[in-house]
């Protein structure tokens, strides 16, 4: 056993977000997939303004995206915080409220898109023969409403249950179904562009489907309508509002942009920045995915208070999740002209170079993203909705249109692109701006630029930290313990009992939970002083083991087996287990 600086617990974190990264990554990569799918058979199968018609569409899924963004991000955060600190009833609560609340969206949003497809004349473009073809876009779309929103929900509350196989069996699904449906709506039937957005929402559909497998009498997150408090609607809106409107941003943006390069480019530059937009939807999905991990360990650490996790996520975002995603940009860049020739082939074609310049420099604003979601999910967490709100609207509209007004009169369509970048500058800059404001310094550590307030969770003098790996450290750990505990001012009977503990329930999970496979383990105990409370918690990566069940385990040739575990849970103010995405936390209070 040795005395850390939290450096155990750092790799269980890291191991933990790089573990759920592959699932979120393939998650936020599904309508990416549809995208890019959709893209390849419009411009193979259809033609280049069905290209221009998915550009059309794109502010309406950016509106529809905002709306299911508010709902997973509140939801989402809600019930990892719920999590964090066990209340199952209120998790089932903001559960069906966000399935309830994702339905009554989608219905309006179907009427909508109808009530344009049907009674509307010209919506978003004046070209008749384009208006005609975004049409039929439309009412495909529609029908794909409902699922693409719902599960999005679904997959949120799958992760927190830590249920990755099922999400990932329903994302392959998904890519398997939306290329049978676009083959045969297309090539087989000729549909169009009806086809192109009939086949996605078809695939939607079987994702939904796949996903609501996972839901049994067993998952934390259950629909129950019958005891229903409205009044969390409030809040998962409340939370959710701030980060899930830089869709709506992005929905005006898309507007504004789509009619500048009309204006000052015409049809060819709208094509290349769709199909540009279209492919590079499935790398964005790698910082989405960055995101979302983020977003988990964030909400349930907060419900724990636990600031040193909060802090290593952040770290880890930034010095491991941000420097792959410089790399995979990189990569990008440097495979411009072989992307460009997935959608045109013909290099004297007006809309190639437009198409080889988006995929060299709209690449490079994916780590400049990436910065502002990570402090993006940090303050929606913390609830600090005031930057949050600020960074929304200049990374959303304010400073790409600004830039692009100003650029776009003389650079023509790499104004678009470099207002991309600038963009990306600024908001970065703003994230230090607000720690130097907060602080009245300039930020020099992660915690400076968090603005991470004192009072939150137990002071560092307050708290010990170790690591133990074998039943010769969990041996060890009680002498530690009692004198971190006696030097600390508790009971001699407090101090004793902390130990004795910590020695019992660790030594069980190594003994059960780190020698059932051939992975090396570590057990990440926290002693936290908090008033007249000792607070233990043990953090595992080992097999799920939780002592409760051995409570009433008694063997009548064995009266002492499992005694142990019996003293701790009559001894102990409260005991808790809680397998909080694929990691056991074992809860002491004393």
């Amino acid at each position: 056993m040795r005395l850390t600086l939290n450096r155990s617990e750092i790799r269980i974190t890291e191991n933990l977000m790089f573990r759920l990264l592959p699932v979120q990554i393939l998650l936020s990569a599904i309508s990416a997939i549809n995208g890019i799918v959709t893209g390849l058979f419009a411009a193979n199968y259809v033609g280049a303004d069905a290209m221009s018609a998915v550009g059309l569409y794109g502010p309406i899924g950016n509106f529809s995206g905002a709306l299911g963004a508010i709902l997973v991000g509140g939801a989402s955060i809600l019930c990892g915080q719920y999590l964090g600190k066990d209340l199952k009833e209120k998790l089932q609560n903001v559960f069906t409220l966000d399935i309830l609340l994702s339905a009554v969206i989608s219905v309006l949003i179907i009427l909508f898109l109808l009530g344009e497809a049907l009674l509307s004349n010209g919506f978003l473009t004046d070209d008749p023969a384009l208006w005609e073809i975004f049409r039929g876009y439309l009412l495909g779309q529609a029908i794909g409403i409902l699922p693409d929103l719902l599960g999005k929900q679904l997959a949120a509350f799958l992760s927190l249950e830590n249920k990755t196989k099922r999400t990932t069996m329903a994302s392959i699904i998904f890519i398997i179904a939306n290329l049978c449906f676009n083959y045969l709506f297309l090539v087989i039937f000729r549909l169009e562009a009806f086809g192109l957005s009939l086949a996605s929402s078809l695939g939607l559909w079987v994702f939904l489907l796949v996903e609501a497998g996972g839901f049994d009498r067993n998952s934390a997150a259950r629909f129950n309508i019958r005891e229903l408090k409205w009044k969390e609607s409030l809040d998962i809106l409340k939370i959710g509002i701030p980060g899930g409107i830089s869709f709506l941003y992005f929905a005006v943006r898309g507007i504004v942009i789509n009619d500048m390069i009309l204006k000052y480019v015409g049809n060819p530059g709208l094509a290349a920045f769709s199909a540009v937009n279209s492919f590079l939807n499935l790398f964005w999905a790698i910082p989405t995915g960055m995101q979302a991990v983020s977003r988990m360990l964030f909400s349930v650490s907060i419900g724990e208070e636990d600031k040193q996790t909060v802090l290593d996520t952040m770290r880890i975002s930034l010095y491991r999740f941000l420097p792959l995603q410089v790399v995979i940009s990189l990569i990008l860049v440097a495979l411009a002209v072989p992307f460009t020739n997935l959608y045109y082939q013909d290099p004297a074609s007006l809309v190639y170079p437009l198409t080889v310049s988006g995929f060299r420099y709209l690449p490079l604003c994916m780590p400049f993203s990436l910065i502002c979601m990570f402090f993006v999910c940090y303050w929606q967490n913390a609830d600090r909705q005031l930057p949050v709100h600020i960074l929304g609207a200049i990374d959303g509209i304010a400073a790409t249109v600004l830039f692009t007004c100003l650029l776009v009169p003389a650079m023509g369509m790499d104004a678009v692109y470099w207002a991309n970048l600038l963009n990306g500058l600024v908001t970065t800059l703003f994230i230090v701006i607000y720690s130097f404001c907060k602080r009245r310094r300039f930020p020099k550590s992660v915690e400076d630029l968090m603005v991470v307030p004192s009072s939150f969770g137990v002071k560092k003098e307050d708290r010990m930290d170790l690591s133990v790996k074998d039943m010769e450290g969990v041996l060890r750990v009680s002498q530690e313990v009692d004198a971190f505990c006696l030097a600390h001012g508790l009971t001699k009977r407090q101090s004793s009992l902390a130990g004795l503990f910590l020695e019992e329930m660790a030594g069980d999970v190594v003994a059960h939970g780190g020698t059932k496979d051939n992975k090396a383990h570590s057990v990440d105990i926290r002693v936290a002083i908090k008033g007249e409370e000792v607070i233990l918690r043990i953090k595992d990566d080992c097999i799920p083991f939780d002592p409760s069940e051995r409570l009433s385990l008694i063997d009548p040739e064995d009266p002492v087996k499992n005694l142990g575990i019996r003293l701790v849970y009559q001894s102990a103010k409260s005991v808790t287990y809680r397998n909080l995405l694929g990691l056991n936390v074992l809860t002491i209070i004393i």
